[in-house]
Parts: C-alpha cells; structure tokens; sequence
C-alpha cells in the first residue's frame, strides 16, 4: 500500500509514522524548506529560537507518545510537581502549584492561598473548580455557551477572571474567558487540572523544535521506508494522481485545506500568537517560566540553553490571542515589552539588551468560540480515500499539539482501516 501526506507539521510527521509503522509505503510533501508547521524553529545570530513557546502538559498523551516513538522525550522534560510562579508588579509573586493529594484537592491549598484573590475570591473559585470538574467535555450543548459567563454565574469577579480563569484558559484556548467557549474550556480545566492530580505537571522543551520535532521524525519515517521531500508543494490538481496511487492525508491548517475540500474558514476564524525572544547579557529570570498578573506580559520563558545562548539570558515571551500585538513592529514591540520586563523582573533594569526578535503567527489557532466545534470536520471527507489532519479537525482538544499528534494518528488509521476492508471485501 501506497500512501501520501501533505504537510510536514506535527499532524503530518504524527500520520506519517502511524503509516510508516503500519508497512506503508508513504511520502510526505512539504511546501516549505522545512519541517515542522507551526512549531518550527530558526537561527538567528548563532542561536536557536522558536517561532513561539508551546509547552506541554502529563495529559498529553498522544504527543508525549510521539515525542517516544521518535527518541526525543528526553528533550522534554516533565515538572515533578505542576509549579507557576505568578508575577506582579509592585507586588509579591504568588504562585499555582498542587500537592501530593488527589484531584482535585491538589490545588485547595495553592487556591485557598493565591494571594491575587481577596479570601471570598478564593473560596468562589474552589467552589466554581468543583462545579467546572462536574460538567461533561463531550456535552455539546455546553459549546453553545461562553465560558466567561458561566464563571460570572458562578460568583466569579472580574478580578477572580482575570487573575485566575485567564491565566490558565488564554495560552491553552489562545481566547480569553469572555470569547472563549465553555466547552473547551471545560475540556481544557477538566483533562489538564481537575481529573487527574499530575495531570497539568509541564514539561517545557529542552531543545529547540527542530532537535525535538522535525529532525527526530524525519528519521523515523525514513528508518521505516518512508519518504520525506520538502519544498514540494501539492496543488488540488495533484490530487487525483495521488489518490490513483493510494490514500491522501491532508494535514493541513484551515486555509490551505479548503484549496482541496470544502472548509469554512471564516467560520473557524482565527486568533493570533506573538513570542517575543530578548537576549540580556546576565541572568534576569531565576525559575524556568513564570505568569504575569498587571501586565503586558503573559508567560516568560528562559530558553537560554535550548537556544544555544553562551553568554547571558535568553527569554521568551509569549502572547496569546495577541490581537493588538501581531500588526506591532519589532521596536514597536521592544518598546512596550522591555519596560514591562523591567517592572516585572527587578535584575532587568540594569541589564543589557543584546537582541530582541519576534515572532509573528497571525493563524497560530482557530478562534475556541461558541458554535465552532460542529465546524471542526473528523478525519475522513465526502471524497475516498482522502483524509484530514490538523490541530483543528475534530480532536475534542483545543488547538494544541496534542491535537496536531492525536488527528494525525486518527487520520493514518482511517486510512488503514478503509484500505484493509476493501482488501477483505
């Protein structure tokens, strides 16, 4: 059996092994010079850089799978115990972290003491977690509702949204609570917090996505006969050539699925992501990753030694749902983000700056909103033996690399499947 995927981001490299594994004979075409999609990385100055900070979480399953299957786990490694100090400006850092005791009594204690909550706050929030872990992920009516006015009907303040519920619901759904739908966000606390006490442990990449990712699974798939060809576009009229020769996986973002199958695009809508890489000449960040409360930034990431950064620090910022920010220049972005890093991290103030780059992803992730998840299509399509991948086909998980993983395994095994009934019929 012959097979063909396009698309050389997670999805595509995931459906590819899954292909190659099953003793298919599969090509992977990729338009660009490079593997990887949405997680690529670049050089820049002798370094490494990402195109943005993903992370991932022990419920990540089928991504910690793949990141096995190629040899490459042990480039990300796992928190022992879920920790993220949460800084402020002009305030103490406070920080949400679990306890060696079940779920979802592992967070109590960090919530009972988050210090950005007023003591009434806190116990709303406990109370509203204990509601959010009673709902179904899979009820689909919940995907009709938004996710910030639920909490509202659950006591919780603006301040309680914004210190909390955000912090946590905006880099993982790329939506704030107020746009976002509740059904995701369901999926997001209930799987990554509230199920399972080590479930949201993170692991942050100790390499950059090109060691972690396209490197490793490139040789994965031709250790197992595949073929990996990059600056190789495939146009809807190589389409039927293809499908002559076996099955086609599309693994593709939303707007270059639809040149080949009928998407809606503007219904998916999409939520911009903006990482900014500063490079000071000493240490200005003594924990791995932090949150930001009060400020303009998000997450702050220390990626000096992935990068390959022999003097100084290297930091990653990382917008979500960066709306304002993706149309920002790079002084533009210098300008607002420095002083802002000043604030927040006291041994910036007097540091030099280096470099400063960005990254711009104006497509990073379809918009999580309300009514989107009966957009999302599943794996197979009106036309046989042609099939879909891609972070935002029908996962039940946001728009993660968890999903990328788990659509392009599902895709590869329709395949197999459809192509091993024909063979017994």
């Amino acid at each position: 059996m012959n097979a063909t995927v396009v698309g050389g981001g997670l999805a595509g490299l995931a459906a590819a092994i899954e292909l190659a594994d099953a003793g298919v004979e599969v090509t992977l075409h990729e338009a660009r010079s490079r593997l990887g999609g949405a997680t690529f990385s670049f050089e820049r100055n002798g370094l490494w850089l990402d195109n943005g900070q993903h992370v991932a979480l022990r419920c990540c399953t089928a991504y910690l799978g793949f990141l096995r299957r190629i040899g490459s786990d042990h480039l990300l490694p796992l928190q022992q115990r879920l920790d993220v100090p949460v800084l402020r400006e002009g305030a103490r850092s406070a920080s949400i972290a679990r306890v060696r005791l079940p779920a979802p009594l592992h967070l109590a204690p960090s919530l009972l003491a988050y210090a950005p909550l007023s003591i009434g706050e806190r116990i709303a929030a406990v109370r509203a977690a204990l509601a959010l872990k009673r709902l179904d992920p899979d009820d689909a009516a919940l995907d009709s509702e938004r996710f910030g006015d639920w909490l509202r009907e659950h006591g919780q303040t603006p301040n309680a949204i914004s210190s909390l519920w955000n912090l946590i619901a905006l880099p993982t759904l790329n939506l704030p609570a107020g746009e976002a739908s509740l059904g995701a966000a369901v999926k997001v606390f209930r799987t990554g917090l509230l199920d399972s006490g080590d479930a949201g442990d993170i692991g942050i990449p100790s390499a950059p996505f090109q060691r972690l990712h396209a490197d490793p699974a490139q040789a994965a798939i031709e250790a197992g006969g595949g073929r990996v060809v990059v600056s190789s576009a495939v146009r809807a009229e190589d389409l039927d050539e293809l499908l002559d020769a076996g099955p086609v996986v599309l693994a593709l973002p939303p707007h270059a699925a639809a040149e080949f199958v009928p998407v809606d695009v503007e219904g998916l809508g999409e939520s911009p992501i903006v990482n900014l890489h500063v490079h000071y000449d000493r240490r200005v960040l003594d924990v791995p990753l932090a949150a930001a409360l009060g400020s303009p930034v998000q997450f702050v990431f220390d990626r000096t030694l992935p990068s390959g950064a022999r003097e100084g620090q290297l930091l990653a910022v990382s917008l979500s749902h960066a709306v304002d920010e993706i149309g920002m220049s790079v002084g533009a972005l210098r300008n607002r983000y420095l002083p802002a890093l000043e604030r927040l991290l006291p041994a910036a103030r007097g540091a030099k700056v280096i470099d400063v780059a960005a990254t711009h992803e104006p497509r990073a992730t379809f918009r999580a909103a309300p009514g989107v998840r009966r957009l999302r299509p599943g794996p197979r399509t009106a036309r046989d033996g042609l099939y879909l991948a891609g972070a935002w086909t029908d996962t039940g998980w946001p728009a993660t690399m968890e999903s990328a993983v788990r659509s392009g395994i599902t895709a590869a095994r329709a395949a197999i499947f459809a192509r091993e009934r024909e063979a017994v019929a």
